[in-house]
């Protein structure tokens, strides 16, 4: 099997550390550039199962707002993102919309549900 060098910029903590990780397929070899742990935990994941927090808008008919923001519960798989971008796009809820409804269960399967950041109450007569 082939030893791959990947180059990226941990997000583990503020100072940003520029990582040089040699792995094979999804085995770390070496984590190069990082002043602390966190970056070794960050580069692990990052080449084993990268997940971003996603924050977006669905819509919603009747309220005061066209749009309500939204987020996913925990760190949703990167391969996915744009699946679920879609998936986001055909919702339409009715107002009221409540802080820490659940938008979208067990998005595409994965255990991980997205869910409203704010209230949205119906719009006045």
């Amino acid at each position: 099997m082939a030893t791959e060098e990947t180059k990226m910029i941990c997000l583990g903590c503020p100072v940003g550390c520029s990582l040089t990780v040699t792995h094979n397929k999804d085995t770390i070899i070496k984590v190069e550039g990082t002043q602390c742990n966190i970056g070794i935990e960050f580069a692990t994941s990052e080449i084993r199962d990268p997940r971003r927090m996603i924050a977006t808008t669905v819509r919603v008919k009747g309220g005061i707002h066209p749009l309500v923001p939204v987020y996913t519960a925990s760190p949703f798989p990167k391969p996915l993102i744009m699946k679920l971008m879609e998936e986001l796009r055909k919702i339409e809820l009715e107002a009221p919309v409540k802080i820490d409804q659940v938008v979208l269960k067990n998005a595409l399967g994965t255990g991980i549900d997205v869910i409203a950041s704010r209230d949205l109450p119906l719009a006045p007569d």
